[in-house]
Order: structure tokens, then C-alpha cells, then sequence
């Protein structure tokens, strides 16, 4: 059976591989052999992710014809990476991109810290702030005002409240996107709308294409469901997708789904533009693919002046290939645990019919309370204040950063609710292990990877500020230096810190 799930052409490995910034090499220090440099850029290009794992490398002569050296310098790279565990091969098959077994690989998404704990933790684990007071309040009074009808009745709604559809039908369609209440289904939060439509789409063993990195949980959902995860690297910085990198696997794997975050990606921050959102939904039309669209951060812009694209689904007007989901959670508090879909009509028949054999429904009270907030003007004004929070955090804690760990680097994004930070080439899973040993809890990189990649990163999320912004920094610098002198165990516990 063929190991691998996507291809890396020559030309587009030796654009990545001479990109790479070598280090200044010490006096003294001797160059090492072409092979040696060149299996240690393939290395480097798996372990950020850049080459996804399970990536169909090229042919030997195609790669040193790409590179312009022999072919005995490119096999005896293969040889060394092969001997390492980041290449497997198969007569008739190729090679493919690969991670050493014995590196243990994260592949649980991160759990909320217990409450208990925060006194003396500083949690950075979960991107979510502290609910947006008086809004929260003043919604559960207002559902508790509208619940007595529907307290006579039995309560399940699979589809969701009439009320709650009709509203998110309506805001949709202020958008520029005209939806009707039957394209709509209210889920438990996002997790439960994208559950529901993996069940339905993809079954065990079914490829989905996912962004490289991306958001650790729903990937570990999807492995849950038993699929095959397809990773397709971002583009640089902030910029987007890498649409020639799209295009490929959607032709290639041929997957059933792919799921994106265009709007302020989890974790990287990057915000796809007009064009990128035009193209992905063509190719993926093209290739049979339903694009699954996470808008959980859409709402959250932090900057004046960010021009926001329109929605993916405006490139789809049939809506036969892009599924919408968005959530309460991000944008208000993460335990508002109410979500939705939109879709066409049938497939909102087909969801709601499977959930039958789920959860039958979403909680009444917290869908009058969203619904109360949208249809009140509470919704937009809550949205206000946290956007005001999280720019304000995200500010300070760059300050902080930059001044304690001035080799880390990272772009600031014009929105959303995470860093994602090169660790000044550290282990991110050494940093995660030590820093909670210092008082500070973070999540690597690998998190966010398919097998593996992006050791060198971790993600940081804007959700503290001011002081607790600065005592975070210097945590992390502590585990880092830490993690430099190769001290990881013995630390002392961290001190209780009172925001």
C-alpha cells in the first residue's frame, strides 16, 4: 500500500531549499558535506512543516537536476534521512517524508487549565478571553424572559431554535450572502458542527486536507473519526494559503473534505485574501472537494484600516461546495457553547437527520441568549469590547516578547487571538515541558502539525495583558534558558501570581 498522501515536486523543493538562511558557522568551523547540507534542509523543511509528513519526494535525478548537483550528493542525502527516520521508501512506490518513531508526537488537542490551578499557572494553553461583562449577564436574563414558551414544549430542536436560525439567516444575508433559516443548523459550539460534518462526509478512512499548521483540536477530532489528515503547508508570514500547494493535493489526494480558517487562521493569524478564497473554492469544485470554512475568528479585526475580503461561501452562490461554520465562542466567551452551519438546504436535511444518532440538540437557554444578543444590538457591542481587550492584550504581550525574548521570532496579525512564534530555534515540546515547571503553560508547535512538524515553534495566544503579559515573557524566558543549558528537571515550583 502506498505510505503517502501528497507530492512535493523537484522545482518547488529546491525554491524552499534555497530559501533557507543557513546560520553563520563559528570561527574555525568547516563547512559540512553537500549531502549532509542537503538532507539537513529537508529535515529542517519537515520538522517546520514546511514539507508536510507523508510528502512524496521527488525522483534522485529530477532533484539534482532542480539543484544543480549530482545525483550521488542527492542519494546520499536520501540515505542519511532514511537512516534518521525522516524518509521511508518502497521499491515502485518513491520516497516519501516521514518523522523518527521513536519521537513521541502530541496528539491530543490542549485541555483547559483547571480553575484551581490559575492562582500560581499562567495559562496560555486556550486561546479564549473572560466573558465580556455586563453582555453575558444581561443575555441570560433576556433568555431567561423568553423561555417560558418554549418550557411547555419538549425541548429538542435538532436543526436549532426557529428563532436562532431565522436571526443567523438574517445576518448572513446583511453580509452580501442571502440565506435562508432552512441553510442553517445550530450546533454545540464549533466542535459539533464540524463533528457532525465529518460523520456525514467523511468516513473512516477519508482523506481531508487540512492547512499545515492548524487548529490542534479539530485535527485531533478528525484523526478521532478515523481519517486520513492531508496537510498542505500555509504560505509565508501572514499572507495565506499556498494556492499552487492547493491545487496539487486537491488534484493528487483527492480528498473528500478540506478544512481552512481563512479569516485570521488559528494559529498563524494570516488572513486570506479575496483572490486566495475565489481560487481555493474553484479548485476545490474542480477536484470534488467540500471546503469546509471555519469563521470562528472573523469577527475578531483588531486593526482600523484592515481590509476584511467577503466570505468564502460568496465565491460558492449554488452552495454545493462550501460549508460555513461559525461560533459564539471566539468572538463572545468560549462557554456560550453555541455554533452553526450554513450550507444548501439538503445538506442541512442530511445533518440534521444524522444527529438523530448524537446529542439531538443544542441547549435551548444558551440559544435565546444568542439570539437575544444579536437581535438587541448586545451582540455588536459585545464584539466591541472584546476586540478592544484583545488588541490592548496583544499589544503588551508583543512589548513583553520582544523585550524578553528578542530572538523569537514572529508577525503580528491585523486580528484573531494568536501568536505563532519561532522559538529562537528551541523545541517547543521542551519549552511547553519546562515552562509548566516555571509557572507558564503553552502548547508547541507540533500541536498543531500532522505527525510532528513544527518542533521549533510554539503558539502563544493574547489573552492576558499588562502585567500578566510581562510575567508570561519572563517565565518563557526562564524555560528558555533553561531548555538552552539542557536543565529540564529540578526547577523550582513557580511562585502564585495575583493579576
Amino acid at each position: 500500500m502506498v505510505q503517502w498522501t501528497s507530492a512535493v515536486g523537484a522545482p518547488a523543493l529546491a525554491r524552499q531549499l534555497q530559501a533557507q538562511q543557513p546560520r553563520p558557522a563559528g570561527p574555525g568551523t568547516r563547512r559540512p558535506p553537500a549531502y549532509r547540507a542537503l538532507a539537513d534542509g529537508i529535515r529542517l523543511l519537515v520538522l517546520e512543516g514546511r514539507v508536510p509528513v507523508a510528502a512524496r519526494q521527488p525522483a534522485e535525478r529530477e532533484l539534482a537536476l532542480a539543484l544543480a548537483v549530482s545525483r550521488t550528493t542527492v542519494a546520499a542525502a536520501y540515505e542519511a534521512l532514511r537512516t534518521e527516520g525522516f524518509l521511508e521508501s518502497r521499491r515502485g512506490a518513491g520516497s516519501w517524508t516521514a518523522v523518527p518513531a521513536g519521537n513521541p508526537l502530541p496528539a491530543r488537542g490542549l485541555e483547559p487549565l483547571p480553575p484551581e490551578s490559575l492562582g500560581s499557572m499562567i495559562d496560555l494553553g486556550c486561546a479564549a478571553l473572560p466573558a465580556p461583562e455586563p453582555w453575558l449577564t444581561r443575555s441570560i436574563q433576556g433568555a431567561l424572559e423568553e423561555l417560558p414558551p418554549y418550557a411547555h414544549t419538549h425541548g429538542d430542536y435538532p436543526a436549532g431554535l426557529p428563532t436562532l436560525r431565522r436571526t443567523l439567516a438574517e445576518r448572513y444575508t446583511e453580509r452580501g450572502i442571502p440565506t435562508m433559516p432552512e441553510q442553517i443548523m445550530v450546533t454545540t459550539g464549533a466542535m459539533g458542527a464540524i463533528d457532525a460534518i465529518c460523520h456525514l462526509f467523511a468516513g473512516r478512512g477519508e482523506r481531508i486536507a487540512v492547512e499545515s499548521p492548524s487548529y490542534a483540536n479539530i485535527l485531533q477530532l478528525m484523526r478521532e473519526a478515523g481519517a486520513r489528515l492531508v496537510p498542505v503547508a500555509m504560505a509565508e508570514g501572514l499572507t495565506g494559503w499556498d494556492l499552487p500547494r492547493w491545487r496539487q493535493v486537491l488534484r493528487d489526494a483527492a480528498p473528500r473534505l478540506a478544512y481552512v480558517v481563512a479569516d485570521f487562521h488559528n494559529p498563524t493569524g494570516a488572513l486570506a485574501d479575496e483572490d486566495q478564497r475565489r481560487q481555493l473554492v474553484d479548485a476545490a469544485r474542480s477536484a470534488g472537494t467540500v471546503l469546509v470554512v471555519d469563521e470562528t475568528m472573523s469577527e475578531l479585526c483588531l486593526d482600523e484600516g484592515t481590509d476584511m475580503p467577503r466570505p468564502v461561501c460568496a465565491f460558492d452562490p449554488a452552495g454545493s461546495t462550501v460549508l460555513t461554520v461559525g461560533s459564539a465562542s471566539k468572538a463572545f466567551w468560549a462557554g456560550m457553547r453555541i455554533g452553526w452551519v450554513r450550507a444548501a438546504p439538503d445538506v442541512i436535511r442530511s445533518l440534521v437527520a444524522a444527529r438523530a444518532y448524537a446529542d439531538l440538540g443544542t441547549p435551548v437557554l444558551e440559544q435565546l441568549g444568542v439570539n437575544w444578543l444579536m437581535g438587541t444590538g448586545g451582540w455588536d457591542e459585545a464584539v466591541a469590547l472584546r476586540r478592544e481587550q484583545a488588541r490592548r492584550n496583544r499589544d503588551e504581550m508583543v512589548t513583553a516578547l520582544r523585550r524578553e525574548l528578542p530572538d523569537w521570532e514572529f508577525e503580528v496579525p491585523h486580528g484573531g487571538l494568536t501568536l505563532w512564534v519561532r522559538a529562537g530555534g528551541l523545541s517547543g515540546s521542551r519549552l511547553a515541558e519546562v515552562g509548566e515547571r516555571v509557572g507558564v503553560r503553552v502548547p508547541s508547535g507540533p500541536r498543531f502539525g500532522v505527525d510532528g512538524a513544527f518542533e521549533g515553534y510554539v503558539r502563544l495566544p493574547f489573552t492576558v495583558g499588562g502585567p500578566v503579559a510581562e510575567e508570561a515573557a519572563s517565565r518563557l524566558a526562564a524555560a528558555a534558558r533553561l531548555v538552552k543549558t539542557g536543565v529540564t528537571t529540578g526547577t523550582e515550583a513557580p511562585r502564585t501570581f495575583v493579576a
